[in-house]
């Protein structure tokens, strides 16, 4: 065909507006799906096992939901920093997580492209007429679906002229030489952040007859190298276990290519076999009938057989990660605290990163408990130092809220169900109460310690043993709060609230032992009686706080279950 034959704005036109309907429609579809699985997800996840085989099949489950083999990394990585799994364990989820991201290219390769208007038709029915918000996504996700194939016939009728121009053939004909397909893949995918979107224009060309089965199989050797870039974009700046587990990702999908690479061919032939032929056709016609399936196959094929491959390999796999990712030298971060699980990979999945900002405010309660573990010895009998050191500790528990609270807000960004928006309103108060809690311990309690060191004042045995056992049960009411929010335990929520009356008797039983002491014959008695009565009221403060967590996980759990 002549240049001048081909109308070459109109191909651009099509060929970029249908991209764009058909990553767009890839977009629409992951959200919804991602929006309607993600309390199923969460379930899944909570039951992950330590068998490796069992584990590829939870990742590959997990990655064909959520249509995000990253997401599926970054889970891995909070129940690794969690200490739910090993990295070794892990591996097997990571590999199975590939298997799962071509679920995607199979639903393509069925190019219902007289389907697509419907589907979208049908979709924005749902999606606005319903009120349901289950129905809502499944509208969403319908039309997503319907958006790719309507952009996949754009991208075809676009590229048809070029079936007759001859450069364009030429070029087509390069790409035959596998490694120079595998690279143009890879950077493609690494560029737009989407082995799906890759093998999805892969079966477009093949459905116009532009390449064989042995190209698109270069092509999808190409698109699992290119992803490896969206996993350690997502590992920069993050813990060693986001790091070592992206780099997994990294070490296994080369791997793979390496050994298949001088396969192709048998590859290809295998491919043939278990695929459906078009023997009526010859030539470009059933190239374009048959290559499309054929790629999706492959791609499928070669992902199973390389997590088969390298199954036996996880333990191996994850000592060779840990060798080229080493721990920090120990004191290297001592005086910095980041969070550990908020991952901005998960906020197109309000119901995950509900749950990683459960842990976050776990881990923010750690530092609390231990503020509150160190403090009432430091204020009976402990000197400046210790009293200075826990009054920084408040700076991790300061750190830590800002980030939960900003990752709170992200998340009240997205499209939220009303039990979602519920939820993250209780994370948000317990994220707040347990500022306070901090605050008070390091604006309070470190305070009167200090007055104790500079009047001098000594606390008599008796009332040391008062004042701790009373330490003793507010320490407990804490950490029940923080199991109650933790695990959104309703149980636990009432056990703290139950503890009214014990905390009450024991501030009255202190209370009333201050009382019978403040007529001793000691020295600075009057300075020991109104210390020792400030720390009872401010340990009754903290039960405060602790006693509002618990109320406000039982209020979400009672709303949920009405």
């Amino acid at each position: 065909m002549d240049e001048s034959m081909i109308d070459w704005w109109t191909m651009s036109v099509g060929l970029f507006g249908g991209l764009a309907l058909f990553l767009y429609g890839m977009e629409q579809m992951a959200t919804a799906l991602k929006a309607a699985a993600g309390e199923r997800m969460k379930d899944i996840l909570a039951r992950l096992t330590t068998n490796r085989f069992m584990g590829a099949l939870t990742g590959a489950f997990v990655t064909a939901v959520i249509n995000s083999s990253s997401i599926t990394t970054v889970l891995v990585v909070g129940f690794i920093s969690a200490g739910l799994l090993s990295l070794s364990q892990s591996v097997g989820i990571i590999m199975g997580a590939n298997i799962g991201s071509t679920v995607t290219a199979q639903l393509i390769a069925f190019q219902l492209d007289n389907m697509a208007l419907l589907m979208i038709g049908f979709g924005f029915v749902l999606l606005v007429a319903i009120k349901r918000e289950a129905a809502r996504h499944y509208g969403g996700m319908i039309m997503g679906l319907g958006l790719v194939f309507l952009g996949m016939t754009l991208m075809s009728e676009a590229m048809a002229p070029l079936r007759d121009y001859e450069p364009f053939l030429d070029f087509m004909a390069t790409l035959r030489n596998p490694v120079l397909a595998i690279l143009i893949a890879a950077l493609f995918t690494g560029l737009i952040q989407s082995s799906a979107a890759t093998m999805g224009i892969a079966i477009v060309m093949a459905s116009q007859g532009f390449m064989d089965l042995e190209t698109g199989i270069a092509l999808a050797f190409g698109a699992n190298i290119g992803t490896c870039v969206t996993a350690m974009l997502a590992s920069i700046g993050k813990p060693r276990e986001a790091v070592r587990a992206a780099l997994v990702h990294v070490i296994f999908n080369i791997a793979g290519v390496l050994v298949w690479f001088g396969f192709i061919g048998h590859l290809a032939e295998w491919v043939q076999l278990i695929s459906p032929t078009r023997p009526d056709l010859t030539g470009q016609a059933r190239l374009a009938a048959e290559v499309p399936r054929q790629i999706a196959n492959a791609h499928t094929l070669f992902n199973i057989a390389n997590t088969l491959l390298f199954i036996g390999l996880t333990s191996q796999l994850a000592r060779l990660v840990e060798w080229l990712v080493p721990d920090k030298p120990e004191g290297e971060e001592a005086f910095i605290v980041r969070p550990r699980y908020l991952d901005e990979e998960l906020l197109t999945t309000p119901s995950l990163a509900l749950d990683r900002v459960r842990l976050e405010i776990l881990h923010m309660g750690d530092s609390v408990r231990e503020m509150m573990q160190s403090i009432m010895p430091a204020i009976l009998g402990g000197n400046r130092q210790t009293l200075r050191e826990i009054e920084l500790m408040d700076n991790d528990v300061d750190s830590l809220h800002a980030e939960i609270v900003s990752y709170l807000g992200k998340i009240s960004r997205q499209s939220l169900t009303e039990h979602q928006t519920r939820e993250l309103m209780s994370l948000l108060a317990a994220a707040n109460d347990l500022e306070n809690i901090g605050d008070l311990i390091e604006t309070n309690l470190v305070v009167l310690g200090r007055e104790r060191i500079d009047q001098g004042v000594s606390v008599s045995e008796p009332t040391r043993e008062v004042l701790l056992n009373f330490h003793r049960a507010v320490s407990r009411a804490l950490g029940t709060a923080l199991q109650a929010v933790a695990q959104n335990n309703e149980i636990a929520a009432r056990t703290v609230t139950a503890m009214k009356s014990e905390i009450s008797a024991i501030a009255d039983s202190a209370a009333a032992h201050e009382a019978r002491r403040l007529v001793a014959e000691e020295p600075k008695r009057i300075p020991a009686y109104t210390l020792e009565i400030d720390i009872i009221e401010k340990l009754q403060r903290i039960y405060y706080f602790a006693k509002r967590m618990a109320k406000t996980v039982e209020a979400d759990t009672q709303a949920e279950n009405a």
